[in-house]
């Protein structure tokens, strides 16, 4: 039994997959920010483009 139980303790097969799934978690959070961020910018330039554009009638 103390064998099985050393045995399961040493056993590391499932740690990449745990590793992967938070380095892929942390790559989407950080894509999802830079979107946002960028999302909201382009909002901002296009609203002046179009106040420009309104004001030149």
């Amino acid at each position: 039994m103390k064998d099985q139980i050393v045995k399961f303790w040493r056993d590391e097969e499932g740690a990449t997959a745990i590793e992967y799934g938070l380095i892929a978690g942390l790559i989407a959070v950080g894509i999802l920010a830079t979107l946002t961020s960028v999302g909201s910018e382009l909002k901002r330039i296009f609203g002046l483009v179009l106040a420009s554009l309104q004001g030149a009638k």
